[in-house]
């Protein structure tokens, strides 16, 4: 995940077959979402461009990864970007921010749950945003499970900011979460919040990766993940990351499930692709229309 900080840093449903229906965007309306760190690349190169080329593969529905630290969305103010949005048919429900525990060149990290969050959700508002999700926390910020008792505070108040504005904050899982020694883990400090402040997106690949089944954390809490990240785990000893249906996760069998968890948007994500990222995306949701929705 040290690529993913380092870029954060420096810039459904249904049973098989029936989608799921945004309950604020009308009825009978499909969306595919794909999270922009997909394509990080592209996207820091040709933002306007890559978006096109997005929309035209066929996703209609986005998830931000680049506004922790710079305070724009990929260089563009809230305008601009709502703008190149609805040029492109899309949406973007869904964005990822940062804890703000961390510093960068040892300033506070601005657009973070910690420093000028205030400012993080007007912006996100402006962008017709719905969910705010702590995207990750870093090595430093994860500490033992007093100090998850600490970050479990702070997103309870970040939520509460959010609500203001009619955003759900979200907290969104990797596999350290369900590590640790004794009966209680760091997850379960963090599903230990408000439930009505604090939801979280279930990264399916990584939940799978920890060793637990996506199904059971919805049936042990159900409605409390509105957002799915959708990316799949390959079949060899490295478990890493593929294409949506080209591995060993039953989607199929979580996507049954959608309804029970309170799914309202999921989102692609591809950490590491064998070549060209937009051959990846194109073989996911190639996958996704035939089985998934």
């Amino acid at each position: 995940m040290s690529s993913r900080r380092s870029f954060i840093k420096s810039t459904s449903l249904l049973s098989a077959g029936a989608f799921f229906e945004p309950e604020f965007f009308g009825k009978k309306k499909k969306y595919i979402g794909l999270q922009l760190y997909t394509v990080r690349d592209a996207m820091q190169k040709d933002p306007t461009g890559t978006l096109a080329k997005v929309a035209a593969i066929g996703y209609n529905s986005l998830e931000g990864a680049t506004y922790t630290g710079s305070q724009n969305f990929y260089g563009m103010t809230p305008a601009v970007f709502s703008k190149v949005l609805k040029q492109n048919g899309l949406i973007m429900p869904s964005s990822h921010y940062r804890l703000g525990e961390e510093k960068t060149n040892g300033q506070n990290t601005k657009g973070t749950m910690l420093y000028e969050w205030d400012k993080a959700v007007d912006d996100a508002a402006a962008v017709g945003v719905k969910y705010m999700v702590c995207a990750y926390l870093s090595e430093q910020e994860r500490g033992g499970l007093d100090h998850y008792k600490v970050v479990a505070d702070a997103l309870n108040k970040a939520g509460e900011r959010c609500k203001k504005s009619g955003i759900q904050l979200c907290y969104h899982n990797h596999d350290f979460e369900f590590m640790g020694k004794g009966s209680t883990l760091p997850y379960d400090i963090l599903l230990n919040t408000d439930k009505n402040l604090v939801k979280m997106e279930m990264d399916i690949y990584w939940v799978s990766k920890a060793g637990k089944d996506p199904v059971e954390l919805i049936n042990q809490h159900p409605g409390r993940f509105p957002l799915f990240h959708v990316k799949d785990m390959d079949r060899t000893p490295n478990k890493a990351f593929t294409e949506v249906g080209n591995g060993s996760i039953d989607f199929k069998r979580i996507f049954k499930q959608a309804n029970k968890a309170g799914m309202k948007y999921f989102f692609v994500e591809q950490d590491i692709t064998p070549g060209n990222p937009f051959d990846s995306i194109t073989k996911s949701i190639t996958y996704i229309k035939k089985n998934l929705v």
